[in-house]
């Protein structure tokens, strides 16, 4: 397959099976441009949002906030450009603060699960390092599933196929 050259925009038109047969070289070369371009793409993306929002940001909080809202999307005109500006809300809990509550609804007899949401985890590390007997109790509460492959290409000098 070396008669193909090999960049970014040419990826659509290569099948699973046509890349999977790729030389050495040919997959550590694209593997490199896919990594510069993504970077490329993360830092252009940076650098066009803070333009957009040096040049809308302003007039586009002032718009929410003349529609009474703190967070949301709204819409601006900038001659024939529509731009839509969204902020959304983010919001965080004092884990300390709520697990004292927790304790007072379960006090007082309710349910946790009626007031909040409860995701209850261990660790790996925590659990790795427990006792057998500890583990045993847990142990049927714990799911182990494969997470998404990685993979990294490095050339090793001196070696060859």
């Amino acid at each position: 397959m070396s008669h193909l050259t090999l960049t970014p925009s040419t990826l659509p038109d290569l099948s699973v099976s046509q890349l999977a047969a790729l030389s050495q070289q040919e997959l550590q070369e694209f593997d490199i441009s896919l990594a510069l371009l993504a970077t490329w793409v993360k830092l252009s993306r940076d650098r066009l949002n803070t333009a957009l929002e040096q040049r809308y940001g302003e007039q586009a909080r002032s718009a929410l906030l003349e529609s009474g809202r703190d967070f949301g999307v709204t819409h601006l005109s900038d001659g024939q450009l529509r731009v839509t500006y969204e902020l959304p809300k983010r919001v965080s809990w004092d884990q300390a603060q709520l697990s004292k509550i927790a304790e007072r609804i379960v006090a007082a007899g309710d349910r946790i699960q009626d007031y909040m949401d409860v995701d209850l985890s261990v660790s790996e590390s925590r659990f790795n390092n427990w006792p057998p007997a500890l583990k045993e109790q847990f142990s049927a509460a714990r799911t182990v599933k494969p997470g998404k492959p990685a993979f990294r290409l490095a050339r090793v000098e001196g070696e060859s196929a």
